[in-house]
Formats: C-alpha cells, structure tokens, sequence
C-alpha cells in the first residue's frame, strides 16, 4: 500500500492550492547551495590520502555541499511536480550565471594597490578562476541542467509507475542517473577548460559519483520527513 502522507494531493496536484507557502524558501536555500558549491569547487581540490580501486580519492571543494542539490531536486519533484521543480532548476540556472558574471566582472576591475601586495590578481585567478573565467560556470550550468532534469524526470516516472509507493526506491534510481549525467558533464568541461587536471578526469569522476550517490542514500529518511511534512503542510489551509 502507498504511504497516504507520501502520496497526499499536493499544489501540484490540487488547484484548490494554487500557492504553495514552502517553495519559495527552500528555493532560496537550494540556490544557495548551487552558488556555494560552485565557489568551493573553484577555490579547492581536496585529496584525503588514499586510492579508491586504483583511483586517487580526491573531489572538488564543491562536493561536499552540491549533493543537497539533489536532495532538494527530489523534494521539489515529489512534492511540488515536474512543472514547479523545472521552474526552480532555470530560477538555480539563473542564480549561478549571475554569480559567475560577478566573478568575471571582479577578475576585469583593477584591484587597489594594498590589495595587490598581500593578495592580487595571480591570487584571485588562482582560487576563483573557474568561477570568472566562465569555464567552470559552464561546466556547472551543463551538468546542473543534465543531472537535474534527469533526476526530475526519472522521479516523476518512477512516482507514476509505482503508484506513489516506495519514495527511497524513486529518490535513489533517480539520484543514480543524474548525478551520473552531473559528474561526467562536469568534470569533462571543467577539464577542457583547464580547471582540473587531465590526470585527475577518473578520480574525479568516480569520487564525485560515489560521494554524492552516497549523500543521497544517507540523506533518506531526510527526504521522507520533508516530504511527508512539507505535503502536510501545504495541504493545510493557510491560518491553520
């Protein structure tokens, strides 16, 4: 039998709530994460000393955060469906295009002389020149638009098949085709551009693969309270 709070008519689903009172600010949090992310992956490559099947285990700053994303992304699809989650995936688009426009605009400006002496452009290009440089920008963008979507769709059509039962089963299949689509996109711009390492292409991969699938797993029984909580809540007339 389907979990009834997990399959509970949503605003996707209900017209009679035409305004959802959540979407909008866990929508922030999620570009929030999106834009963190993608400055950490700039500014870091973390290696914690040990082989992964013959593969160095090393991973962008970015990876420790941007699995949430995902989170978030199955949140947005179970809850609120496909329309409203792929109007936050472009509104996430559009945050992080902006952020790195900023960054292009910094790299351009001339830097006050006191700045130049303890930091300066090499310093800034160094830590944040995938973010200006636009390369990882576009790394991001492609495989935010690849992995999210694919993510969104793959949950929908699993949600339909299964008839609303079994969300774990939907949030992680899910998670296995986007963030493969994610990781591959991701470090193959972001290599081309120079970002990374040609040397570091496989580990970087498969660490961000295995990571973030992990994340997902863990993160589990998170998705199931903010499901069911989040459906609750805005299924509750407003005053109540």
């Amino acid at each position: 039998m389907p979990d009834k709070a997990l399959t509970r008519k949503t605003p996707a689903d209900n017209p009679s709530y035409a305004h959802p009172k959540y979407l909008g600010t866990i929508s922030t949090f999620f570009a929030a994460i999106l834009i963190l992310s993608n400055v950490a992956s700039s500014a870091k490559i973390v290696d914690l000393g040990f082989s992964l099947g013959g593969l160095k285990f090393v991973f962008d700053g970015g990876t420790l955060l941007f699995p949430l994303s995902y989170v978030f992304g199955d949140i947005f699809s179970e809850v609120y469906g496909f329309r409203a989650s792929r109007k936050v995936i472009w509104t996430g688009f559009a945050c992080l295009a902006l952020s790195s426009l900023l960054f292009m605009l910094l790299a351009v400006l001339p830097g006050d002389a006191e700045w130049q002496t303890y930091a300066g452009d090499t310093a800034y290009t160094a830590i944040l020149g995938g973010m200006s440089s636009g390369g990882l920008a576009l790394a991001s963008l492609a495989g935010y638009l690849a992995g999210e979507f694919s993510n969104s769709i793959t949950l929908v059509k699993i949600k339909a098949l299964m008839r609303g039962r079994l969300l774990f089963v939907r949030t992680i299949v899910s998670t296995l085709a986007g963030e493969f689509l994610d990781s591959i996109v991701f470090v193959s711009i972001a290599t081309a551009f120079g970002i990374f390492g040609s040397e570091l292409f496989w580990s970087l991969v498969v660490t961000n693969y295995v990571f973030k699938c992990l994340v997902e797993v863990l993160m589990t029984p998170v998705t199931y309270f903010a499901c069911i909580k989040l459906k609750k809540g805005e299924a509750a007339p407003s005053g109540n």
